[in-house]
């Protein structure tokens, strides 16, 4: 009984000193990444503290994107430095993608018109505009939909819809830091 604890732990401790090189490697490769990334995000946040409201939310969230991709990246390439076949991970990761891609449609849509709305700035927070048949006051422009109180509603426009159709902007009515 001995003998065979004592061979188990020696082709522990021969696989552990095999793949030690390997893992230390990988855990510095992890790391570099990661710290790309932290940096990668604190530069966004320096710069939306630089511009103004509605572009310093497109600035944050293209920084939290761009440290999510580093950090999958860097994992992946960590993985690929153990020795991991990540052919399949990345050939899996493409086929998710492709599938919330297509699942979420509409919703990446208004996600994208939003960010494009609120960089481009076709109309900003107490400017009376008409879209889609509405007409109301920009109260509130998020990423999803662009808000207007009209006469006796409010509506919710959604952003895809905002910067596909026209829109008539007609007078600026109130200051914008009201609606923030």
């Amino acid at each position: 009984m001995i003998e065979i604890t004592d061979k188990i732990i020696s082709q522990i401790g021969d696989k552990i000193v095999e793949y030690s090189p390997g893992l230390f490697m990988a855990v510095i490769i992890f790391t570099v990444f990661y710290g790309i990334a932290w940096i990668t995000r604190k530069i966004a946040v320096k710069l939306s503290r630089k511009m103004d409201t509605d572009k310093s939310t497109v600035i944050r969230l293209v920084g939290s994107i761009f440290k999510a991709v580093i950090i999958i990246l860097g994992l992946i390439t960590a993985l690929g430095t153990l020795g991991i076949d990540i052919t399949a991970l990345v050939a899996g990761l493409g086929l998710t993608g492709f599938a919330l891609g297509f699942a979420l449609k509409d919703a990446l849509s208004n996600l994208l018109a939003g960010v494009l709305v609120l960089f481009y700035q076709p109309f900003r927070c107490g400017d009376e505009i008409e879209v889609a048949g509405c007409k109301g006051v920009v109260t509130e422009i998020n990423l999803r939909y662009t808000v207007l109180k009209g006469e006796t509603a409010e509506f919710l426009i959604p952003n895809s819809v905002c910067f596909t159709k026209w829109i008539a902007v007609h007078k600026k009515t109130v200051k914008s830091e009201q609606y923030q």
